[in-house]
């Protein structure tokens, strides 16, 4: 039992979530963001450099890339010590498959589940850890699809969760760390599926893939539930100064339409390849939507040009019920606009958006690190430090 986690879950006082969104390769634009965040963090609080994000969220959840960063942050690593694992293993996370198999996926994923059994065991000082590690120094939850049963899972060590009842034969908590995101990463098209096998006595297998590809890309509204309603047990209280959620994305901009198309051209091949990716986006948009509606939004970029960034102040509402808690949204604009905003003219906005862009890590990093500059002020998170 990780009594620790028990008991930063049922201390008083204001509690802190961490949401990060899915991206591939992306996820670096989200590690500098919350480079920058820890190190204003620390000079807020007057802390040093020990000082990690695990000692400030008490809740850390994420989708595919964003389930490496969030599983990363809850073992106590330093956002420097992650920046340096993705600078090391980016471009070996994606290793290329075997010319055969390229028609079910493009990358092999022994090197990805390698390097993240290696990170998080040599970090959480136990060979192959499980997921009800008592050397996790948060809540943490990780979003995959269980393509067996068609739904999605978010998968956590809550230790008040139906399923992470230690007297369970199929308990979630004794599944592999390194295999559940693995599992949150398996990208269709990309990874081939991970199988994770439930039960000690009575043995069943399920079938998993990218949480991406559930509406929960972004998963700040999917915590919000796990940690305020009734089945989950956690039951923090509601309220802008009780609960605070910071949101950060991978980079967004608008798949635009090339203009050499027309409707006759929009086939069965032009759905397959856009769709997904159109549901994705409209998702963790809807998502965002959501908690700046609910939520006092303290930042925020353009959500559209008809309801604005819904930036509100303490006293003005954005709905006709009560701020359930506090809000803020670090996603940066990675349209020819966004960058230009960001200085970075030079840098082509279609390679911002692709998940397997390993050769454009330097210009990631460099989104990221403009965008944290300029966006990130330790004024947002006032009350919660």
């Amino acid at each position: 039992m990780n009594q620790n986690l028990i008991d930063r879950i049922q201390s008083p006082g204001a509690k802190k979530i961490l949401a990060c969104d899915g991206g591939g390769i992306l996820g670096l634009m989200s590690v500098e963001i919350l480079a920058q965040i820890e190190y204003q963090l620390r000079v807020a609080l007057g802390k040093g450099p020990d000082f990690v994000l695990a000692d400030y969220f008490d809740f850390v959840c994420g989708t595919s890339t964003g389930a490496i960063i969030a599983a990363c942050i809850s073992s106590g690593m330093s956002m420097e010590k992650i920046r340096q694992f993705y600078l090391d293993s980016g471009k070996h996370m994606f290793d290329k498959a075997s010319v055969l198999k390229r028609l079910q996926y493009n990358y092999n994923d022994e090197p990805l589940a390698k390097l993240l059994r290696e990170a998080l065991s040599a970090q959480l000082g136990e060979a192959d850890a499980k997921l009800g590690s008592t050397h996790l120094k948060t809540l943490l939850m990780m979003v995959m699809r269980n393509h067996s049963t068609d739904s999605p899972w978010p998968v956590s060590n809550n230790p008040f969760a139906k399923y992470n009842d230690r007297s369970r034969d199929d308990c979630n908590l004794e599944l592999p760390l390194w295999q559940l995101i693995r599992a949150s990463t398996a990208a269709p098209t990309y990874f081939p599926p991970e199988v994770v096998t439930l039960g000690k006595q009575r043995k069943y297998d399920f079938i998993f893939v990218d949480g991406g590809v559930t509406t929960y890309n972004n998963p700040a509204y999917l915590a919000f539930q796990m940690a305020t309603v009734k089945p989950y047990k956690v039951n923090w209280p509601t309220g802008a100064e009780q609960l605070l959620i910071v949101s950060i994305g991978t980079g967004s901009a608008a798949n635009l339409l090339a203009k050499n198309i027309d409707a006759d051209d929009m086939n069965l091949i032009h759905y397959a390849k856009n769709i997904p990716a159109a549901l994705m986006n409209a998702a963790s948009v809807g998502w965002d939507m959501t908690c700046r509606t609910l939520g006092n939004c303290r930042h925020g970029g353009l959500l559209d040009r008809e309801i604005g960034a819904m930036v509100s102040m303490p006293d003005d509402l954005n709905w006709t019920g009560p701020k359930l808690f506090t809000y803020l949204r670090y996603d940066p604009d990675v349209s020819s606009e966004g960058l230009k905003a960001l200085g970075l003219t030079d840098i082509n906005p279609g390679k911002m958006q692709q998940m397997d862009s390993v050769d454009n890590i330097p210009n990631i990093r460099r989104v990221g690190i403009a965008y944290a500059t300029k966006h990130v002020n330790s004024q947002h998170f006032l009350g919660f430090v």
